[in-house]
This record gives C-alpha cells, structure tokens and sequence, in this order.
C-alpha cells in the first residue's frame, strides 16, 4: 500500500499546517479532504477512537485513498472529562473558539482542580474497510489557567498551562508545541509504527 499521500479527514487549517510540518520529514503528502470534493464526517460517538475512526474510514470511501483522522479534545478533570469529545462545539453552534473558552473560565470559576489533559487519538485507515487501522494516542498534562495568555495555537491553547515550561499552549512556538502536545506525541507514536 502506498502511504506517500494521504488524504486528512478534517478541514482545519491550523491542524493540516501542524501534521503536514510533521509527516513531511517521510515524504507523505497530505492532501485536505476538502481539496478533494470530501464534506465532513458526523461524529455521534462518545470516545475520541470511535469518530477518528468513523472520520477515516469516510474520506477512504469518498476518496480511493489511504486515510489520516484525528479527534481530540479537552478534558478537564473537574468537569468529568468534559469538554472532551464535545470541545470544538462546546459552547454550541456555530463554532467559536473565544465562546468555548469563555464557557470553560466560567464553568471553573469557583474549582481549586484546574488538572486537564489535552487526548488525541489518529487513526490511519489504508481504506475504507481497513481491519487492521493503525491507531495511536497522546496525552498533554496541564492546567487550566483562569484567563487567556498567547497568541498563538488554536482553540484552548490560550488557556492550557503546559506546567512544564509555565507557559500557556498558545505562547509556544510551534516546534515546542509539536513535541510537546497530544497531537504530536501521537504522531511521534504514528510515525514510529510507519518507520517499522
């Protein structure tokens, strides 16, 4: 199976742009499944495994093409997990990055544990009925700040301490954050499993 191009079973920009940077190193392509006439997948399930799944294993049929998908979200430990697979709609439609993070600083606002973990599951479908999908994880530890810090990231970057370094997702550059977040120790974990 030729993996050297793949189609990515999303249409955000910022996340083609941050997987794109990583798999370039291999020489796989990865084509936005937009460009090729691909409208977005439903994600009824509750866990991040089963809509990266479903969300692959869409763009494989609409596409002849192996499939790369993601889900991953926020969870916050004093929330139950929420917003978890929930976290780009969170504060409901249309989607709204300012209001989602707006509705977390709200719904913390009287919570000592501010523990949270960014997950995300990938999935690689090599097509639609793939049996066998390779499917990895990563975690990013942290905490919830109380208001928004950095300009740079998406979505609940602003708001997402990396204890680490002390500072906030979205004043990372790009690199650190990479190596540092779920997506890319996920990726790391993908990359690994395609070298062997």
């Amino acid at each position: 199976m030729n993996l050297q191009k793949l189609v990515l079973a999303s249409n955000n920009a910022k996340k083609l742009q941050e997987l794109a940077a990583l798999l370039s190193p291999l020489g796989i392509q990865l084509m936005p499944q937009r460009e090729l006439g691909v409208a977005e997948c439903d994600e009824p399930h509750c866990t991040f495994v089963e809509n990266a799944l479903a969300k692959a294993r869409h763009a494989a049929a609409m596409t002849g093409l192996p499939a790369l998908a993601d889900d991953s979200g926020l969870c916050v430990d004093a929330l139950s997990g929420a917003p978890g697979v929930h976290s780009a709609r969170y504060a409901d439609e249309p989607k709204s990055d300012a209001r989602n993070n707006q509705k977390l600083i709200d719904a913390l606002q009287n919570e000592t544990n501010r523990n949270a973990r960014f997950v995300c599951v990938i999935v690689l479908a090599r097509h639609a009925t793939d049996p066998q999908p390779i499917i990895v994880e990563g975690e990013w530890h942290g905490e919830i700040l109380p208001a928004p810090k950095g300009a740079g990231g998406f979505g609940y970057d602003p708001l997402f301490l990396d204890k680490e370094s002390g500072l906030a997702s979205a004043e990372l550059s790009p690199e650190v954050k990479n190596r540092k977040s779920h997506r890319g120790l996920a990726m790391q974990a993908l990359i690994k499993r395609l070298a062997a």
